[in-house]
């Protein structure tokens, strides 16, 4: 188990009294670990000193505008490669049988493919396996990454510490795709609600097996195949998935 994985879970979540006081912890636990390099946790610091010491309003509406109404920065991992399609419903119903299998109970009112979720998840798992699992949506994690160093955002720091956490390496032809996808200003409403209407994104070939002919979620089915049991996948039903609330 690593706490490292759970420390950028929390800087990634809705800011909070509670965050804002346990802050200051934070860098005290990344050096213990080690896990990450030095530079890393350089850059990580700015942010934790940022959400121990400014006003809680201001990063509460930082948060909002940067990930709540931005779709080119949502959290949820399979929006950006399904957006609201039928397929992505079916990779979070697998991802949540993976949670099932490993113990991890979902409690939040939040998507399965909510970042700070997985991180949490991640964060349960042996260092080895939790790498190879934050592996799988490396391409996410660098297109969101590559998106915040434009804005000039110390959340990029966040995500810099993903990539160097993460087994793999990144495909630079998805990475590509997902940045075409248009930036938008959450500022502008009317905008913003054209985004939302646009087609979602999709990855890998077409085929038998998903929602619309389409095949399944690429990132979701290698999540779950690493850790799947040998006999084979045991899904949990759709209905089940009501527990996120």
């Amino acid at each position: 188990m690593a706490r490292t994985y759970k420390v950028l879970s929390v800087l990634l979540s809705y800011p909070t009294d509670a965050l804002q006081k346990a802050a200051p912890e934070f860098s005290a636990v990344l050096e213990s670990e080690g896990l990450l390099p030095p530079a890393a946790r350089q850059a990580l610091q700015v942010l934790i000193d940022e959400m121990a010491e400014k006003d809680l309003f201001d990063l509460q509406e930082r948060y909002v505008l940067l990930f709540d109404r931005s779709r080119s920065l949502s959290l949820h991992m399979f929006e950006h490669i399904h957006g609201e399609s039928r397929d992505r419903g079916q990779a979070m119903v697998d991802l949540l049988a993976m949670y099932d299998r490993h113990g991890f109970t979902v409690t939040a009112r939040e998507l399965p493919d909510y970042l700070p979720m997985f991180l949490e998840f991640l964060s349960l798992l042996p260092e080895g396996e939790a790498a190879e699992l934050l592996g799988e949506p490396l391409h996410v994690i660098e297109a969101l990454h590559q998106r915040l160093l434009k804005r000039e955002s110390p959340y990029a720091a966040a995500f810099a510490a993903m990539k160097a956490l993460a087994g793999g390496d990144v495909d630079e032809k998805i990475v590509a795709e997902l940045l075409q996808e248009p930036e938008d200003d959450p500022e502008d409403l009317e905008a913003l609600d054209r985004i939302w209407e646009e087609e979602a994104v999709t990855f890998g070939p077409a085929g038998p097996g998903g929602a619309d002919g389409q095949a399944g979620c690429p990132l979701a089915e290698n999540l779950v195949r690493r850790f799947a049991p040998e006999d084979g996948i045991a899904t949990m039903p759709a209905g089940n998935a009501g527990h996120t609330g």
